[in-house]
């Protein structure tokens, strides 16, 4: 069967550059009857470029407050290229690709119209609106149909009071009554997570978790359901008596430590794997010294979304 793309031309200021558009080879690409649609674009521009083994190749490029429509998703950016003979559109400058509840925004990318995937670099930073998630990283790719985003390159987190970073970072969404919520977070390299202890107020202390890899399930109303922890798993967590007063502080290393939570509250701790322990006396809660290695809070970083 043979897909067909088009690219329909709507809102143009020129008169010339409309018909220059409309007169080139159909192509809007359509997996599921899907059109790729330029919604609007200053200026429209055209040629060839050289390809492997002494050939061109044809493109042409939309500039200029751009931007497309692909079923649900929108896609802006300053230049976008076109390429007929492929199901891709190259990106550039202050890139937005959003749906009805995931925003991603980057410098450069690459959007792959029959898939609905894509990659990203230069600054990324993204959001799932209907569930206080925002995240930042190097590099970036996603997967529409799969409701996946993966971050790469010292990749972090931020979501209702906790943190998570490490190497690369795969999130997970699902719809949750209409709305997309987050519903499993994994970390690979140097995974750590940090939760904002909700009995403490002044300083603030955090719980955490570490490991070279760390998987984090969600309920449908975004709090922690179970966190797991493996290869050189450690745990620091507050402890607090039957009515909530500090009692000390719990470190506790193993292969794998896993914590579930009732309500969003830690509930109980397993450690298995040449499991150790030992417990911090209460004067030394607010002893930055004891926070696991490569504690770092970085809310500074958290990225601001300002509408375009």
């Amino acid at each position: 069967m043979t897909t067909r793309r088009s690219i329909t031309i709507a809102a143009l200021c020129l008169l010339p550059v409309a018909l220059w558009v409309t007169s080139l080879p159909d192509n809007t690409l359509s997996a599921e009857n899907k059109e790729t649609i330029l919604e609007h674009a200053d200026r429209i521009e055209g040629g060839q470029r050289p390809g492997p083994s002494n050939t061109t190749i044809p493109y042409r490029s939309a500039v200029g407050n751009v931007k497309f429509l692909h079923g649900e998703t929108t896609l802006e950016c300053d230049r976008a290229t076109d390429w007929p003979d492929g199901e891709r559109i190259d990106l550039e400058g202050h890139i937005i690709i959003k749906d009805k509840s995931v925003e991603t925004r980057a410098d450069r990318g690459v959007y792959h119209t029959g898939s609905e995937t894509g990659e990203l670099s230069g600054n990324v930073r993204g959001r799932v609106i209907d569930d206080s998630l925002t995240t930042k990283s190097a590099r970036a790719a996603f997967d529409q149909k799969k409701n996946e985003l993966w971050l790469f390159d010292d990749a972090v987190a931020w979501q209702l009071g906790r943190q998570l970073s490490g190497d690369s970072i795969r999130v997970h969404v699902r719809e949750v009554g209409g709305e997309k919520k987050v519903d499993e977070i994994q970390v690979f390299g140097h995974a750590f997570l940090a939760v904002r202890d909700t009995l403490s107020s002044s300083p603030a202390l955090y719980d955490q978790l570490s490991g070279r890899q760390l998987t984090a399930s969600l309920d449908d109303n975004s709090r922690l359901r179970k966190v797991v922890a493996i290869r050189n798993a450690r745990s620091l967590y507050h402890i607090y008596d039957d009515k909530n007063q500090s009692s000390g502080v719990n470190f506790t290393s193993g292969e794998r430590i896993r914590m579930f939570f009732v309500d969003g509250k830690l509930d109980r701790i397993l450690t298995t794997g040449n499991p150790l322990g030992k417990e911090y006396p209460n004067y030394m809660r607010n002893d930055p010294e004891i926070n696991l290695p490569g504690f770092r809070l970085r809310d500074k970083e958290k990225p601001v979304f300002e509408q375009r």
